[in-house]
């Protein structure tokens, strides 16, 4: 059975350059055109069946969260149609449906009165709403009062408890804190068993992947490509960075290390004495990196590699992955120290080590000179999106040192599954197991 049926929708939205702009348009004698046209859906069609959790992602401006109003309803489609077959219950961005006057018991009554539930039947349903919610007092406080988290804890406890037959959340949900977010997706995963069709917007590929049955991917308002999870969260990646692989004469093509050195590209890394910073230049640089410290020295390149392919994003899963960086010294650093650290998209410390830790001694680096220095390790951890952060550092008898340089979250990674892993979880342990023997077994 289809519970939701979408045929060549386009949406277009009219922009002005000014409010101005649009109420001289709008009294113009002769309709002089102020505006221009933004096509945030061109001729989308798709198909969700009874009981299915979609997940659709895309980059910014991609069209998701204009789909997902068309479905709940909440805005017309220019062309097209929609059929959604069922109660529709949607948690779309933050303060939508809510009224800041009311109190959160107001506004959930408000919510059912609207998707037609009586009275009664809201008021038997309250204790559980409040207490999914669990702000407290605030419940019975004006919503203007509450904190973002507080927020969305009322209007998804009101959302779920509708009974919905579609059930439509737009990245609601990344506003609450872990605890509650844990509790939210447990729930997600009792009405997914309960035969809810659930459609979520989401930035995270983790959750597409672990809570989603198919996916969707769009760009620039098209649908690019939909199926399962894993392979649509690939052609994503490929939209963000490209494939590892390159065209000929690039700086990442394919280069397999050669006999009794470094390979080629790596070596030009080190051999330029170039301080100027070239990272924004590699595939996997994060713009929104942060960064910090006393600038006596700068790391200014960095590149990740795996499997004999240079400059990578995507990864593989238990493969070797080598990180380069390379750092310009300002002044004179007698005893410096390079780090890194992995972590998650939530930024859950996966790993994290320095040259301090691991207990090696860097001879002293003069100011002028620049350094490759390179991590070897095996990625052993989940598949999914991470986030590198690196640093240069002085020793100065502490296990992190003087910061001279970090970039946190310079660099971002996914971690792809091409084989069946032995573990569940974040990290693999390579626990190993035996039965032991009878005779070491007590007797009665």
């Amino acid at each position: 059975m289809i519970a939701i049926s979408v045929r060549n929708v386009s949406k277009k939205f009219r922009l002005f350059a000014s409010p101005q702009e649009r109420l001289f348009e709008t009294f113009h004698p002769f309709r002089k055109r102020y505006h221009r046209e933004f096509l945030a859906l061109n001729e989308v069609s798709i198909d969700i069946s009874k009981g299915k959790t979609i997940g659709i992602i895309g980059r910014n401006g991609s069209g998701k969260s204009t789909l997902l109003q068309i479905i709940a309803g909440i805005v017309q489609p220019t062309n097209g149609s929609v059929a959604v077959n069922g109660r529709v219950a949607a948690l779309l961005e933050l303060g939508a449906g809510f009224n800041p006057d009311f109190t959160g018991r107001d506004n959930v009554m408000l919510n059912g009165a609207l998707l037609g539930i009586p009275r009664d039947e809201m008021i038997e349903r309250m204790p559980h709403i409040q207490a999914f919610a669990d702000i407290g007092e605030f419940f019975d406080q004006p919503v203007k009062t509450y904190s973002s988290g507080m927020f969305v804890r009322a209007a998804f406890a009101a959302t779920i408890h509708v009974d919905p037959d579609v059930l439509i959340i737009d990245e609601a949900l990344a506003v609450g804190d872990a605890k509650f977010q844990h509790k939210c997706y447990e729930h997600l995963s009792a009405l997914r068993e309960r035969g809810i069709t659930i459609l979520f917007v989401t930035h995270s590929m983790a959750l597409v992947t672990t809570y989603a049955q198919q996916a969707v991917l769009l760009d620039h308002g098209k649908m690019i490509a939909t199926g399962e999870p894993g392979l649509i969260v690939d052609k994503y990646h490929e939209l963000l960075f490209g494939r590892n692989s390159s065209s000929e004469g690039s700086q990442s093509t394919t280069i397999r290390e050669e006999i009794g050195g470094v390979n080629r590209v790596v070596s030009e890394m080190a051999s330029t004495h170039s301080m100027e910073d070239v990272c924004h230049g590699r595939k996997s640089y994060n713009k929104t990196e942060t960064r910090f410290g006393n600038g006596d020295a700068k790391i200014v390149d960095y590149a990740l590699q795996c499997e004999g392919l240079w400059d990578v994003v995507d990864v593989s899963f238990r493969s070797m992955l080598h990180i380069y960086v390379k750092a310009a010294f300002f002044r004179d650093v007698q005893e410096p120290a390079v780090g890194f650290c992995i972590k998650t998209v939530e930024g859950i410390y996966v790993y994290a080590t320095n040259t301090i830790i691991m207990g090696e001694q860097l001879k002293p680096i003069s100011g002028g000179e620049t350094r490759v220095f390179k991590f070897a390790f095996v990625l052993s951890i989940s598949p999914g999106d991470y986030f590198l952060d690196l640093g240069v550092m002085q020793v100065d008898g502490t296990r992190g040192g003087c910061v001279l340089d970090v970039r946190r979250s310079i660099a971002h990674c996914l971690v792809c599954l091409d084989r069946d892993r032995p573990f569940d979880g974040l990290v693999d342990l390579a626990t190993t197991f035996e039965v032991l023997e009878e005779q070491f077994y007590s007797r009665s």
